[in-house]
């Protein structure tokens, strides 16, 4: 009996200290996993997105590929939270594919190689290209990290993100311009 009692007690505690966890860094984790688990809104998202970018349906497709395979594959780590009544900012150290450089290097390339991104007219090839540069970024396996305050606001009770910023977007998505900082 005092076993039961025992295991009782220990399971309410169990119990009750994970329905007291509500923290502001869940809300980060939450968001994350709907990116690492292509959530049915990022992927709504994600294709907003490829039909603003005009790429035909084989670019289309291979650009999904690739962003969610940056998805899948996005690594963070809560560093700090810090709590101002009913605001907190949560600090999270992010890993993700450097496809800021990988897109950066096909244009380095295309600079230099100009003849090879030509169609039979002699004329550029903006497909070509594209082809080219998608392939380099479906590649990568070079990764970024970086550091990002944010912002979390309790709401009825519960912790949610505020609008994250489009340079925060970009590093998430990997492809912020990190050389102008």
């Amino acid at each position: 009996m005092k076993k039961l009692i025992v295991l009782l007690t220990t399971l309410l505690l169990v119990v009750g200290c994970s329905c007291s966890r509500d923290k502001a860094s869940d809300a980060l984790k939450e968001y994350f996993a709907k990116y690492n688990n292509h959530h049915g809104e990022v992927i709504g998202e994600l294709d907003d997105l490829v039909v603003s970018l005009n790429l035909s349906d084989a670019e289309s497709e291979r650009y999904k590929e690739i962003m969610k395979k940056q998805y899948k594959d996005l690594t963070y780590e809560i560093v700090e939270e810090k709590y101002n009544g009913e605001e907190a900012i949560v600090t999270a150290k992010i890993s993700v594919y450097d496809l800021y450089k990988a897109q950066k290097e096909a244009e380095e390339y295309r600079n230099t190689h100009q003849q090879e991104f030509l169609n039979e007219e002699k004329n550029p090839d903006i497909s070509k290209f594209l082809a080219y540069k998608l392939e380099q970024m479906k590649k990568t396996d070079t990764r970024v990290e970086y550091t990002i305050d944010f912002q979390v606001v309790k709401k009825e009770g519960s912790w949610n993100l505020s609008t994250i910023s489009t340079e925060n977007l970009e590093k998430i998505h990997g492809i912020y311009n990190y050389q102008n900082d």
